[in-house]
């Protein structure tokens, strides 16, 4: 088995450059966990550096191509190979409730899933990094006041530390995608629990992007508020202006006014 045909369907773009798989490689840290998750390996250009580490990697892989050429190509990987779909399948019956890490070159047309997938299960994953479409990773790390800052943005800033690491040009890939590509890393904060109510918060903010345009104290109508809590000037200002920890104190002012 020579290689694996690259699947439009699926998003598959083979990163071919070595150097570059192994910078993504190295920009693990390794603290606070003894175990990897690479997600979409392909033919295994990021896994070869990923096995070289001293902790146990895993690799989930949907394409059953890829999967036999992995098996075929990789025998560290014996027993460590998951056929499955990420984002349906319960990582739990693999890691139990053991920290891990996540990293892979992931498909651009699920890797916003990836994320809010990551988040769900943040207790676990104290870290992660990979290669987005560049304006989805650019998004991901933006600060506030940027036009491209949005829900991704504050949700993962809420409970990672997100840097923009470097970019990657279409022609290390094949099939070569249309757009450069962006490696990140998160690295969950020290302390990421919310002084909020969480389900708020998550409400709060994506229902204040649905219309990014309007100020907060029209976007945030649905919420019904006190005539109070409207004259507050927080609410003067549109999504794209407020820090994740601004979203935080309007989340506790709207739970405190009895939403």
């Amino acid at each position: 088995m020579e290689k694996v045909s690259a699947k439009k369907h699926l998003g598959q773009h083979f990163l071919k450059d070595e150097s570059i798989a192994k910078d993504i490689a190295d920009t693990l840290s390794l603290e606070g966990y003894s175990k990897i998750l690479e997600i979409g390996p392909g033919m295994g250009v990021l896994t070869k550096y990923l096995l070289d580490k001293p902790t146990e990697t895993f690799v989930i892989e949907i394409d059953k191509e890829s999967v036999e050429y992995l098996g075929v190509h990789f025998p560290k990987l014996e027993n460590h190979i998951i056929s499955k779909d990420f984002l349906k399948y319960n990582l739990n019956e693999v890691f139990n409730d053991e920290p891990f890490a996540i990293i892979g070159n992931f498909p651009y047309n699920i890797s916003t899933q990836i994320v809010f997938k990551t988040l769900e299960m943040r207790d676990q994953i104290p870290e992660f990094a990979g290669m987005f479409q560049k304006e989805v990773a650019q998004r991901i790390c933006e600060k506030k006041g940027s036009k491209v800052y949005g829900i991704l943005s504050v949700l993962t800033q809420a409970f990672y530390d997100a840097e923009y690491l470097f970019t990657v040009p279409p022609n290390v890939f094949n099939p070569p995608p249309k757009v450069d590509s962006g490696v990140l890393r998160l690295r969950r904060k020290a302390d990421y629990s919310l002084p909020c109510d969480e389900k708020m918060f998550f409400r709060v903010v994506k229902t204040a992007f649905q219309q990014r345009r309007k100020t907060l104290r029209n976007s945030l109508k649905t919420f019904n508020f006190s005539d109070n809590l409207k004259l507050d000037t927080i609410f003067d200002l549109r999504p794209e202006q407020l820090t994740v920890e601004q979203f935080i104190s309007i989340t506790q002012k709207i739970t405190a006014d009895g939403v």
